[in-house]
């Protein structure tokens, strides 16, 4: 059974830092483009950023785009999001998800399986 479990949530103040890791276990990670997408209440789960099974591709919405940085460690089955500049927009649950593909996705219909979630809350 395939399990992701992400951490490194939390609180910081706007114009902070935080890193989010991504756990991966009972799939072949290194088969698996992953990527993280965010809901904030009220709103529908966005797309975030994604990486290719070997890493050598990556995509970023434009809201996140030259502040988020997506790296894996395929060895540790690890995926991370290195959030800088953070600002109260930012505020959401962060999702882990995988694809069962060397190609990246930017639609959450495109994985296959998901993370629960770590808060990351952003104050003013």
């Amino acid at each position: 059974q395939a399990q992701l479990v992400e951490s490194g949530g939390g609180l910081v103040q706007s114009g902070g830092s935080l890193r989010l890791s991504c756990e991966a276990s009972g799939l072949t990670f290194s088969s698996y483009a992953m990527g993280w997408f965010r809901q904030a209440p009220g709103k529908e789960r966005e797309f975030v950023a994604a990486i290719s099974r070997g890493g050598y591709n990556t995509a970023y919405a434009d809201s996140v785009k030259g502040r988020f940085t997506i790296s894996r460690d395929n060895a540790k089955n690890t995926v991370f999001l290195q959030m800088y500049s953070l600002k109260p927009g930012d505020t959401a649950v962060y999702y882990c998800a995988a694809r069962n593909s060397p190609l990246i996705a930017m639609r959450y219909r495109d994985f296959n399986y998901w993370g629960q979630g770590t808060q990351v809350t952003v104050s003013t």
